[in-house]
């Protein structure tokens, strides 16, 4: 009996140090079982904030290309419009530099002009010679003007000539004071065209033409008195148009 006892308690406290052992085994896998969730779950937090980031992070760097794409496109676009604007501004000086080269080339050529004008004016018939000096002296004063453009002064240069042109083809009667051999007159003046001026006196007792080879006036016999005085009626529209023979004399000196 105490053989059978004692096994049995034996084996009572061998059940109870395997299930006080298997608690603490099981305790022990519970611990690790826990520590390992832990560790799961503390990595599932981290990759999840590491997506997280990781998303944030692309999106960031996908704006960030897109805004250098666009930049870089702008930056395109402003060197191409540099270009276009350097482009511009060297073709602008070359025309600058050109005109003020053709400035000086056209004022001399006007200042030319002008000189010929102012010597054919002189040497012309002595007809509106207060109206043609008046015009010459004007044009003298405008074509050194430097706030006239040198379009105004070439328009007002060809106004002049035009005029001046025009006295070939017209035909006028004037008044005029004249010095025929030291002796001062007051007469009426026929211009014809540019080819002869012819004068006779309001009375028309006396007449006579500008001699260009001696460039003076002189008077001509009285039988022209009629001839000259019709033509001056005619040239005042007093009467109808019609064919007569006028002295000329010499056209060329």
């Amino acid at each position: 009996m105490r053989r059978l006892l004692l096994a049995a308690l034996s084996m009572t406290m061998l059940a109870g140090a395997a299930s006080l052992l298997a608690q603490s085994e099981s305790q022990k896998l519970k611990q690790t079982v826990d520590k390992t969730v832990g560790i799961q779950k503390e990595t599932q937090q981290t990759q999840d904030q590491w997506e997280k980031e990781k998303a944030e992070l692309t999106a960031r760097y996908r704006a960030a290309q897109a805004n250098v794409n666009f930049l870089s496109e702008r930056k395109s676009v402003e060197e191409k419009r540099l270009q276009a604007l350097e482009e511009s501004i060297s073709e602008m000086q070359r025309r600058l530099e050109e005109a003020d080269r053709l400035s000086l080339t056209i004022q001399d050529t006007l200042n030319a002009v002008l000189y010929r004008l102012e010597d054919w004016v002189e040497r012309d018939l002595p007809f509106l010679v207060e109206e043609r000096e008046g015009r010459v002296a004007f044009l003298k004063k405008e074509l050194v003007r430097p706030d006239v453009s040198d379009a105004d002064k070439l328009r007002r240069l060809l106004e002049a000539l035009q005029i001046e042109m025009n006295y070939g083809s017209t035909v006028e009667v004037t008044q005029q004071r004249i010095e025929l051999e030291g002796e001062e007159l007051f007469v009426d003046l026929l211009r014809v065209g540019r080819v002869s001026v012819f004068w006779r006196t309001p009375d028309g007792k006396r007449c006579g033409e500008f001699d260009r080879g001696t460039r003076r006036w002189v008077e001509l016999p009285g039988r022209h008195n009629r001839t000259i005085g019709v033509a001056m009626d005619m040239a005042t529209r007093m009467r109808p148009v019609e064919l007569l023979s006028l002295p000329l004399g010499r056209i060329q000196p």
